[in-house]
């Protein structure tokens, strides 16, 4: 299959979210590709210095949403593209390279879609979305619906998404001899030590959501008082008042000796999706799936979060999950089912029509 094809080349052509030139070099990639595919020509813009992927109406009604950016160091998967039986693998594949395909052929069968439709790939998604959340709201609160290409659940459609924060922590002491006065310092290790499970304990399952520190650096040499110790914390959940809980008791923090000074940085990065703007796509792609004589698509609420919850926060319809069947996202294993990808462009096609139609 042709779409096989593309695939090869888009995951072979690696790009790491950090390495701006390969990113510049998938989009043009990416293209090329739909060049070959659409009737009308796709382009490679720029927003905020990053380069996105761009194909059809610059005011669409239905936008779908993928990145072309992945996880993954260039040469992580040797080799990087491999196929056995129905399995292929390679960096990015699942999360989500195949998403993206999915969606150029899926509207390559709806004529003057491009009037209507826009297919916007990012290339910072992976790194937080810092230089494309901007575009992301512009285009989405305009929008009648936002479809994700995100990679799917088993199959399923993604109808809740974790809202995202991470803060570093960081506890400035003061130094001395661990040996000769160390009453003279200030250890910032044992400061931040007696806040770590001051922050763990801010989780709360009810809601879903996670309070969990992560990386964690003190110290200089090993006979110093450590002047300066930093932790820091990735905070997930699906509801926002909990982010805002959470936000307001990591900024108060303070340290057991008042003269330590403790700096906070970060914040809330993505707000969550919440069903309430999932719910009424989900209803009709299932319409739309029994019309076209499949399965049950199903539906899943996820930890991780997408461009989705910007999308979702601007008041856009959003469905989420869209893309590609497979596992391993961010793993070694990152596979997809190459035999899925004719059924999920004919049900994406199908979806699109019915969202259009007038």
């Amino acid at each position: 299959m042709a779409i096989i094809e593309d695939l090869q080349s888009l995951v072979e052509f690696e790009s790491p979210s950090d390495d701006l030139a390969a990113c510049i070099g998938v989009v043009e990639l990416a293209v090329e590709i739909a060049n070959r595919n659409l009737p009308t020509r796709a382009a490679l813009i720029t927003e905020n210095s990053r380069p996105v992927f761009w194909w059809g109406s610059k005011n669409p009604e239905v936008v779908l949403l993928a990145h072309l950016d992945t996880v993954w160091p260039k040469g992580s998967f040797t080799p990087t593209w491999s196929v056995t039986g129905d399995i292929a693998k390679g960096p990015g594949i699942f999360d989500m390279k195949a998403g993206f395909l999915q969606a150029i052929y899926a509207v390559r069968d709806i004529a003057d879609a491009h009037n209507k439709v826009a297919i916007i790939a990012t290339t910072d998604e992976e790194i937080g979305s810092k230089t494309s959340r901007e575009l992301i709201e512009r285009v989405s609160k305009t929008a009648s619906a936002v479809l994700v290409l995100e990679a799917s659940l088993n199959g399923k459609a993604k109808v809740g998404r974790k809202g995202t924060a991470d803060y570093k922590i960081t506890v400035h002491g003061r130094a001395a001899h661990a040996g000769l006065e160390p009453e003279k310092g200030i250890n910032a290790t044992t400061q931040l030590a007696k806040l770590v499970l001051e922050v763990a304990n801010l989780a709360d399952e009810e809601f879903g959501t996670t309070v969990v520190p992560t990386v964690m650096q003190s110290g200089t040499t090993t006979n110093t008082v450590p002047a300066m110790a930093s932790l820091d914390v990735d905070i997930r959940s699906f509801s926002a008042a909990e982010l805002l809980r959470v936000d307001k008791a990591i900024t108060n923090l303070m340290a057991e000796n008042s003269a330590a000074k403790v700096e906070i940085t970060g914040g809330i990065n993505r707000p969550p999706l919440e069903t309430s703007a999932t719910s009424e796509l989900y209803e009709i792609l299932e319409k739309v799936a029994r019309k076209i004589g499949m399965q049950p698509i199903g539906s899943a609420s996820v930890g991780g979060a997408s461009d989705g919850n910007f999308a979702a926060a601007a008041g856009a319809r959003v469905l989420d999950g869209l893309g590609a069947v497979g596992e391993g996202a961010h793993a070694k294993n990152e596979q997809i089912l190459l035999s899925s990808i004719p059924s999920r462009v004919e049900l994406l096609t199908a979806f699109i029509k019915e969202l259009i139609r007038d």
